[in-house]
């Protein structure tokens, strides 16, 4: 038989077959062998093949095969080692709540977060929340931040989590697609997730409880079903989008309007720092890059990003 993984507890999963069963699966003994070196073989959104177990006097099942992953989100790091827990799988989109104050939301942490799901191949979307809250002023701070972005690629949506501005745009994005929502603690996560969908208020606060009690290194995510075809990824307590180990050449490629000129500089491994004849600090110098995106990007490759490293996954 053939599932998805709707909940992790650790030895136990909750795998939902196509024609809406459930069953509660183990793993085979054996299976933690076959190279897998992440603390969790198998992770939320990941489709599995099982068999039932014929052993047990419950109908529980035995999980024998994961099918290759379309991207998954990692905690610690990027790299399967002893220190990696996969997060989840087979993303579709994820949403980075943005406020311009009350929480403030710099561009440094907008970067990075953009910068780690280009590495994870996951499409990415800013909400620019609260937006009923602003006065003129911050509203044109808004616009001004959502036409960079747009100009680079990334959607960009003003909401408004409280009044439900605008939210019928984020349905129609979700509409048959696994998504996950992030931000700063305070940005109205739990309030958006529960505008879109009311149902789930009562599970999203169970499992909050929960992991309030002491358990701070162990993270069990857990799939939804929506009420208009979508799906949505709740994860409690996860510290921090994972925090991303590439080499120095490498980050430039996770900024699209970076990559694109990349081949116009003169040295093909251009860190565009020093490097004579580079395109990207050409284009800078002609405002044809933000400011702020080179900025970050120059915090990100001399390492000097402690400061962002936030823990975006919190609960408000």
């Amino acid at each position: 038989m053939t599932g998805r993984v709707y909940k992790s507890t650790g030895s136990w999963y909750t795998v939902k077959t196509e024609l809406g069963q459930t069953y509660e699966c183990r793993i085979k003994g054996k299976f933690r062998l076959k190279g897998i070196k992440s603390t969790n073989p198998i992770a939320v959104g990941d489709f599995v093949d099982f068999e039932l177990d014929t052993k047990s006097d419950k109908e529980t099942g035995v999980i024998d095969k994961i099918h290759d992953r379309q991207n998954y989100i990692v905690r610690k790091s990027v790299n399967l080692s002893k220190q990696t827990h996969i997060i989840a799988s087979n993303i579709d989109l994820v949403f980075l709540l943005v406020t311009i104050d009350n929480p403030p939301t710099f561009t440094s942490f907008i970067d990075r977060f953009l910068v780690t799901a280009e590495a994870y191949d996951i499409k990415a979307v800013l909400l620019f929340n609260k937006i009923d809250t602003y006065d003129q002023d911050t509203l044109d701070e808004v616009r001004y931040l959502a036409h960079v972005y747009r100009h680079i690629g990334y959607e960009c949506i003003g909401i408004s989590a409280k009044t439900g501005k605008n939210l019928d745009q984020v349905k129609a994005l979700m509409e048959g697609k696994v998504s996950m929502f992030t931000g700063h603690s305070g940005v109205g996560k739990s309030t958006l997730v529960n505008a879109i969908e009311p149902t789930l208020d009562l599970k999203t606060k169970a499992i909050s409880s929960q992991h309030m009690q002491g358990q701070h290194t162990t993270t069990f995510a857990e799939m939804f079903d929506l009420s208009f075809d979508a799906r949505i990824i709740d994860t409690p307590g996860i510290k921090g989008f994972g925090i991303v180990d590439m080499e120095k050449e490498e980050i430039g490629d996770y900024y699209p309007e970076f990559f694109a000129l990349k081949q116009d500089c003169k040295f093909n491994n251009c860190l565009h720092i020093e490097e004579p004849k580079c395109a990207v600090k050409e284009a800078l110098e002609k405002d044809e890059i933000a400011a702020s995106r080179y900025k970050s990007y120059v915090q990100l490759i001399e390492g000097d990003d402690e400061h962002y490293r936030t823990d975006i996954w919190e609960k408000e």
